[in-house]
């Protein structure tokens, strides 16, 4: 008989639909012991939350997070409400015996974070922080590609996330839908909600970022605020670009900015290495680009006639994740990734070891993300202090 799994989740936007897709349908593609229950979604507005409970089969609705992390009857608190709830509801739900998923990023900073390490560490609950991007076949992949030393001694790193949803000056900022605009609630603007992400999967795949230098631009200085109706400063960074160099003496280079015209959810990756290269795209998923530099059987340090990049579908049963789902040259989606890093979650419950990245390792990519911060205001060089 499956053992439950009674969820709590803390809000009812984009990241509670991902992660709640997730919960229920596990046991459809991953034979694990356990099975998810829907208990209780828990947001400030009521209305909200009880339509979001009946879209997804959450059995009741609370509108105090506190009461949720208390509860009797909940396992694992999922916390996928905006930024600044992070620290308070991770700690009292760890304090609770609760095991946490939280979304990235971790915390609003790195002392926060360092904080929310703790309260789970002291309790020996479970944590995941979800970095959706590594379960993403294709990356896995990537990452498999590199520990099998493919790649070789790697030399360049570059990394861009692009999208174009706040051009126009006429987007408020704050509110449920929009709070990602608003300093007080989101810490930062596109190095916290997209650079999180990039930060994680190169180290990830990389190794540590060491050290950093930072550019960050504000293109609309005023919007107004969807809660009191008055144009007010922009504390986030639209935009944001930076150098990195990594613990293994590689170079990078980061891009991302909510600007970029024609861009949706331009997610890409390069690796370049002595002995071959991977690139990948979120935008086309399913496929994972691999240069490989062969030496001929002669010897002489040259190139074969033949060798150039390949274009790896990534549906194989073979392939990472794969097996579970459909037959080869059948594509699985961006919901996929969340369902993939949950059963990985699973999984680590189960066998005892536990997933990656959980809240340890994820206070690396905050600290890269306040380095990165503090550069853009100094203008210098900072120490990251990551140790990936």
């Amino acid at each position: 008989m499956a053992k439950e799994l009674r969820v709590g989740m803390v809000g009812y936007g984009f990241m509670g639909r991902t992660h709640s897709n997730a919960y229920k349908r596990l046991n459809d593609f991953f034979a694990v012991e356990h099975r998810p229950v829907l208990k209780a979604v828990c947001a400030r507005k009521p209305e909200k939350a009880k339509a979001f409970a009946e879209t997804w089969g959450y059995e009741r609705v609370e509108t105090d997070w506190r009461k949720l992390v208390e509860a009797k009857d909940i396992d694992l608190i999922d916390i996928a409400s905006p930024n600044n709830t992070h620290y308070d509801i991770a700690i009292a739900a760890a304090q609770n015996g609760k095991m946490v998923l939280c979304e990235k990023p971790l915390a609003m900073n790195t002392a926060e974070a360092e904080e929310m390490v703790q309260a789970v560490e002291k309790a020996g609950v479970p944590n995941m922080v979800w970095f959706n991007y590594r379960r993403v076949p294709s990356i896995s992949l990537a990452k498999q590609i590199v520990e099998e030393g493919r790649t070789g001694r790697p030399f360049h790193y570059r990394a861009t996330y692009l999208q174009d949803w706040t051009i126009s000056e006429d987007v408020p900022q704050g509110g449920p839908a929009l709070w990602r605009l608003d300093v007080d609630v989101a810490g930062s603007g596109v190095t916290g909600d997209l650079l999180a992400h990039s930060i994680d999967t190169a180290m990830w795949l990389n190794g540590a970022i060491s050290r950093v230098v930072a550019k960050t631009e504000t293109f609309v200085k005023e919007r107004e605020h969807v809660e009191t109706g008055k144009r007010q400063p922009v504390g986030i960074d639209d935009a944001c670009m930076f150098l990195a160099e990594f613990a293994n003496g590689s170079m990078g280079t980061f891009e991302s900015t909510r600007y970029a015209r024609g861009r949706k959810n331009f997610n890409t990756f390069e690796l370049n290495g002595e002995q071959g290269s991977i690139y990948f795209d979120l935008e086309e998923p399913e496929y994972l680009q691999f240069f490989e530099y062969k030496q001929l059987q002669s010897g002489r340090k040259t190139e074969s006639h033949l060798t150039g990049w390949r274009k790896i579908h990534t549906t194989n049963s073979e392939h990472p994740y794969m097996s579970r789902y459909w037959v080869p040259g059948t594509t699985i989606g961006y919901e996929h990734t969340f369902l993939n890093a949950l059963a990985d979650f699973v999984d680590g419950i189960e066998s005892g070891r536990p997933t990656q990245p959980d809240f340890r390792n994820a206070l690396q990519t905050q600290r890269v993300c306040d380095a990165v911060l503090e550069s853009a205001q100094s203008g210098q060089w900072v120490a990251t202090g990551a140790q990936v």
